[in-house]
């Protein structure tokens, strides 16, 4: 990591904290939304903390796989949404532009 705050991650609170989120939530939380049942590997705070270590703390957490932590959660960082779609192909996030009122 080269973010400043990269050290958190290697603190014992955060070991302690990411075995336990996997022991209650071992499955990818994206996966699972869309029906699939794949193993999590990576902790991921739903909010980004960018350094901030009361959020890095106490922020909600969830589970995710490696392809989801490393792809999808990263596009949903970068855009502001999601852009994943139910069976009708209309946007599940309601951040999503198509789903923004007038």
């Amino acid at each position: 990591m080269r973010e400043a705050w990269g050290h958190f991650y290697g603190t014992a609170f955060w070991q302690r904290r990411r075995k336990l989120q996997l022991r209650q939530h071992p499955l990818c939380k994206f996966c699972a939304d869309d029906g699939i049942v794949t193993p999590a590997t990576h902790v991921d705070h739903v909010e980004p903390h960018r350094g901030d270590w009361n959020l890095f703390c106490l922020g909600a957490l969830q589970s995710l796989c490696a392809t989801c932590h490393s792809s999808r959660k990263q596009q949903i960082e970068a855009r502001g949404f999601d852009i994943a779609v139910d069976a009708d192909g209309w946007p599940t996030d309601p951040n999503h532009p198509a789903n923004r009122h007038r």
